[in-house]
């Protein structure tokens, strides 16, 4: 079995949907928060051309012009691929409209999955305490030492206030020119995701705790499990601990295979 690499994933991660090569979305996006939940709230379309009619034809997103629709559906599906046949959008689909308060935790579990630049800085963020400061210069530079020599000095700078804006949003950042580390939100939702891309990266049972995927959920290991167990009972996963063993399926979003 592959076991877990970070930032890079192994094969069978990147069958279920995760990048090891950059896509580029940060280097002129962010997450786009707002504008995944405005097109989750306006289609219950399963495949890529509902999710393209509602962003460039409907213009739920509220853009001003034809090319910038676009634009946005292209950078929402290189974040969120938009296509039920790819594991972590169809676990994603089925999990965003449960909570609202779980979306933004879950909007940047499955960012950093598909964005290998954005995942490249969890580490500088997960790391640091409560209140203290983040500059956009700290991310810039998580970003060149996994990636050296990728982006050009202007377009790493751009890159790195953009990955700042997208920590902001999922609430593991607070202020606007003076970012600080903040507590993001937990939720069975979103821990029921975290435990997911951890499985599909080879961790299993008591391990997924301690994956870099739990890490982002930003909460400590026996907050995590209270919320998987609440996660089994709302029908997220299969949730089974005793005798010191720990077993978690996903058969919801796997299959029978997600019994491991």
């Amino acid at each position: 079995m592959e076991m877990i690499i970070w930032p890079s994933v192994p094969d069978m991660a990147v069958l279920a949907g995760l990048y090891n090569e950059p896509m580029g979305t940060h280097t002129s996006r962010t997450i786009m928060l707002t504008e995944m939940r405005a097109l989750m709230a306006a289609t219950l379309g399963e495949d890529l051309d509902c999710f393209r009619a509602a962003v460039v034809d409907d213009n739920v997103c509220g853009k001003a012009s034809r090319s910038t629709r676009e634009k946005t559906f292209r950078h929402l599906r290189e974040l969120y691929a938009l296509d039920d046949d790819v594991v972590v959008f169809r676990a994603l689909r089925s999990l965003w409209a449960r909570r609202v308060e779980a979306q933004p935790m879950l909007a940047m579990l499955c960012g950093a999955a598909r964005d290998p630049l954005l995942r490249s800085t969890a580490a500088e963020i997960t790391e640091r305490e409560q209140g203290s400061p983040i500059a956009a210069s700290d991310l810039a530079e998580a970003v060149e030492t996994q990636f050296p020599g990728r982006l050009k000095i202007d377009t790493l700078a751009r890159t790195s206030r953009n990955i700042a804006s997208s920590w902001t949003q999922s609430g593991h950042l607070s202020g606007r020119a003076n970012k600080v580390r903040s507590a993001a939100i937990a939720t069975p939702e979103s821990t029921a995701y975290a435990l997911l891309l951890g499985h599909l990266c080879g961790g299993r049972g008591d391990g997924l705790f301690r994956t870099p995927w739990a890490k982002l959920s930003d909460a400590p290991e026996h907050i995590l499990r209270l919320l998987a167990e609440e996660a089994g009972r709302l029908g997220y996963l299969e949730y089974r601990h005793g005798g010191g063993i720990t077993d978690i399926g996903f058969s919801r979003f796997l299959g029978k295979e997600g019994s491991a």
